[in-house]
């Protein structure tokens, strides 16, 4: 078994391509009617899929809605990566929720909220094993 996809919705994938592409996330290209992206990925990570409020009402039959709590979380190789990315994303306009901070179990960390309300956690090892 391997976990292969982290699923989100969209009230418009054009600014939520966008946000994920601000930490660093690539996507193909895509017209700006296609109810449906996906990232781009290698063997060692899993794809992110963004699908429209609507395509996903029709298949749960009810209003999708994120939780309050990150949904999944995006790795990078130094703290300076987390701090660099939360700047992006506040330079943009989205929303740094929480601001970069070392946690006590021993990473960078910060969360960040995608415009839909989809929250992320940014981290990086603070030492290299």
């Amino acid at each position: 078994m391997n976990l292969n996809a982290v699923g989100v919705t969209s009230s418009n994938i054009k600014k939520t391509v966008q946000f994920y592409t601000l930490l660093g996330l690539q996507f193909p290209a895509f017209a700006d009617d296609e109810g449906h992206a996906e990232t781009t990925v290698s063997d060692t990570s899993a794809k992110l899929m963004i699908d429209t409020k609507e395509i996903v009402k029709q298949i749960i039959g009810e209003d999708p809605v994120p939780g309050n709590h990150s949904s999944f979380a995006i790795e990078y190789d130094t703290p300076a990566e987390v701090d660099a990315v939360a700047e992006k994303v506040r330079a943009a306009d989205f929303t740094v929720v929480k601001e970069p901070w070392d946690a006590l179990w021993g990473q960078r960390y910060c969360l960040v909220r995608d415009p839909d309300g989809y929250m992320v956690d940014l981290y990086a090892a603070l030492k290299k094993a």
